[in-house]
């Protein structure tokens, strides 16, 4: 996938024209993407991208509050020294506010777009759980049907919970398990008997059912989405 490095606005020439190609060349990338209705990385990745930039035009002590955790001492400094850099050059200053307003409305245009389409597809997955559901359904599996029909998928997932800025978030970890192929005899309840019989580690686990009427790429879209509904969906529950 064709990216952006994390301060490609401020980057070598600081020259308006060169940076709108290089941000347009990587928005065609992502639109190429999204036509085939496949959301990520790409989706994931721009709205790191639009973050990254609001929280650099705003001012380097909001940037180290804002910036993901992943980022590095050495990328901090790096960043921090670019600010410095650029913010003592008033010429330069311009041409790099001109930049990141043009690439600021551009990346929101582009993140509208998909979230269209993820928000399409949201509305037609249906989440539902099979049998009872144990207290703790922190672990557990679900079961995904697109609207081939032909084959269900297993994942097994486990949530966790982390907190950020006082705020408490879950994610969800999966991995995939087997496909059983759609008909009269591998039901829902019969797929759920066969993994309680052969997987002993979860002796009581939480399955849930996740269907659409769609055909979506899998790892592009429909899986990550379905993962995000289910944590919604386990967590509204809850």
């Amino acid at each position: 996938m064709k990216t952006l490095s994390q301060t490609w606005f401020a980057e070598g020439y600081i020259d308006f024209e060169l940076k709108k190609y290089t941000l347009l060349s990587y928005l065609q990338e992502i639109h190429r993407h999204f036509d085939q209705t496949k959301l990520y990385p790409q989706l994931a990745d721009l709205i790191f991208h639009y973050n990254n930039l609001r929280s650099f035009r705003h001012n380097k002590e909001f940037l180290k509050q804002q910036f993901p955790k992943k980022f590095t001492q050495v990328d901090m400094q790096k960043l921090e020294m670019l600010y410095e850099q650029i913010i003592s050059d008033d010429e330069m200053m311009q041409e790099l506010e001109e930049i990141m307003h043009y690439a600021l409305e551009k990346m929101s245009s582009s993140i509208q777009n998909g979230t269209q389409i993820y928000e399409f597809v949201e509305e037609k997955l249906t989440i539902f759980p099979v049998g009872l559901v144990p207290l703790d359904n922190v672990e557990g599996y679900f079961l995904l049907c697109d609207g081939q029909a032909r084959d269900t998928r297993v994942f097994q997932y486990r949530m966790s919970f982390f907190e950020k800025h006082d705020e408490k978030y879950r994610s969800i970890r999966t991995s995939f398990v087997a496909q059983w192929e759609r008909n009269f005899v591998n039901t829902y309840e019969n797929i759920k008997s066969e993994l309680i019989r052969n997987k002993t580690d979860l002796p009581n686990p939480a399955v849930y059912g996740i269907e659409t009427t769609l055909s979506v790429p899998l790892e592009e879209t429909l899986l990550p989405i379905a993962k995000r509904c289910l944590v919604k969906y386990i967590s509204k529950a809850a």
